[in-house]
């Protein structure tokens, strides 16, 4: 901030007349507030006296809304939102093996795999995330239409024991993982390439290992599944006599640069060695519940002292990928578990979905938080609506009465991509079209399948 007087200097864009949730290390937050970029970056904020608005090339006008941080979801398979849907309330053995793993072998081909991409990129758009990690195959397609998107993200090639969408020999798995990663590092400031293995259950030892090396030698995230399911830890503790989180360790998996997704089947000593390792993890409370997989134990991650994101995993087990619905749901699932209504209070849960969902995919120094120097990865909240007055208390809201249709404009970049409710880089009726022909066929193939 300045109190020496108006910041007077030429920028591209001004927010004003905002309430502005800064998510810093002082937690912030100013009324009436301004933030201006230039080259991408924020150059200032403060007050509404504390700049002169004739200097800047574009204004959005916050209307008294708030203005915050772009939302970071930690964990997506954005490519399966062409499975929204298709096969609900089942177990997730019998989810994967006789139906999303059918589904993918059918449908999963680049053409269909940047239809969904694009469906994923508009929805969490328009929902307020602007940066995202995946994990999925062809993962070089989704990158393609995350750039044309102009959103942020890590994007995981994924790694698995068995033929896989654009990698049919298993044993050519870690070498199209290196290809991609390569292919991508240099490509664009807003996409970092990733090394996503599937599971402990799904990659033998071999394959976790040299995937991690390649990982540490490319300097890039490594992400995988751990712990997800009892069925899993069992099936783990069986076979290699550890639990997941200790066979991972066993095998130097865990370090500063390594995402444990989901987490739930943990204890004690897990926790201890994420903790050691400097490891963080993606919480996904909603996945989690609607495949009946578990509560993580989030309390426990957090007095650790582990970084911890929130991920809405892939549509197919969500089905939305809105995490404002997400934080409301992360909040009360712990209170209610713990029987203890200030645990996972609103204020822990939005940093989750902000500066410390930056510091668990490695990019706090960058994104997360509305500081000067920062990218402007920016949102603003209408908060003209009857579910959203009387405002006492901004964090609150944002947490227990936002909605993700109450974004009403986001930048990623310092460049606009949603404009008052509308996508700025995205055809949203070509999408929609062409999902709706993609639909047919899907359900389609779906029932002759269940018969």
């Amino acid at each position: 901030m300045n109190d020496r007087g108006p910041y007077a200097e030429p920028v591209d864009m001004l927010i004003v007349n905002g309430t502005v949730l800064t998510m810093d290390a002082y937690d912030r937050v100013i009324e009436n507030g301004s933030v201006a970029i230039k080259d991408a970056r924020i150059v200032f904020l403060g007050g509404a006296h504390a700049i002169d608005h004739t200097h800047a090339n574009d204004v959005i006008d916050a209307r008294g809304g708030i203005v915050m941080p772009g939302l970071i979801n930690t964990h997506t398979h954005v490519p399966m939102t062409i499975f929204r849907g298709l096969a609900d309330d089942l177990p997730l053995d019998a989810w994967l093996n006789q139906h999303i793993f059918p589904a993918e072998a059918a449908f999963i081909e680049n053409q269909n795999v940047a239809i969904g991409t694009q469906l994923a990129c508009a929805e969490m758009l328009l929902s307020g995330t602007t940066c995202f990690c995946d994990g999925y195959f062809l993962e070089d397609q989704v990158a393609r239409e995350v750039f044309k998107s102009g959103m942020r993200a890590v994007l995981g090639q994924g790694v698995i024991d068995f033929p896989a969408p654009g990698v049919p020999d298993p044993r050519d798995n870690i070498a199209a993982a290196r290809r991609f990663v390569e292919m991508w590092c240099n490509q664009s400031a807003l996409i970092q390439p990733a090394i996503f293995c599937h599971s402990a259950y799904t990659c033998s030892a071999e394959t976790l290992r040299a995937a991690k090396s390649a990982a540490r030698n490319l300097g890039v995230l490594f992400q995988v599944h751990a712990a997800e399911t009892s069925h899993e830890a069992g099936m783990i503790q069986s076979g290699q006599g550890q639990s997941p989180v200790q066979h991972l360790s066993r095998h130097a998996i865990l370090d500063a640069n390594t995402l444990l997704v989901h987490g739930v089947w943990v204890d004690d000593d897990d926790i201890a060695i994420v903790k050691d390792s400097g490891a963080a993890v993606s919480h996904n409370p909603e996945s989690n519940m609607k495949l009946g997989s578990g509560i993580a134990p989030l309390p426990k991650y957090l007095a650790a002292g582990i970084p911890v994101g929130l991920g809405t995993d892939g549509c197919a087990s969500n089905n939305d990928l809105d995490l404002l619905a997400e934080m409301d749901m992360t909040a009360k699932l712990h209170k209610v578990t713990l029987l203890d209504p200030s645990t996972a209070d609103a204020h822990t849960v939005l940093k989750m979905a902000t500066i410390e969902g930056a510091r668990a995919i490695g990019l706090d120094s960058q994104i997360g938080s509305i500081e000067k120097g920062k990218q402007a990865d920016l949102i603003v909240i209408d908060t003209q609506k009857p579910h959203l007055m009387p405002l006492y208390d901004p964090v609150s809201h944002v947490v227990y009465a936002a909605r993700g249709s109450d974004v009403s404009d986001v930048m990623v970049a310092g460049k606009v991509l949603v404009r008052n409710r509308s996508l700025t880089t995205l055809d949203w009726e070509d999408i929609r079209e062409r999902v709706k022909a993609l639909q047919a066929e899907i359900a389609a193939f779906n029932n002759r399948n269940r018969c």
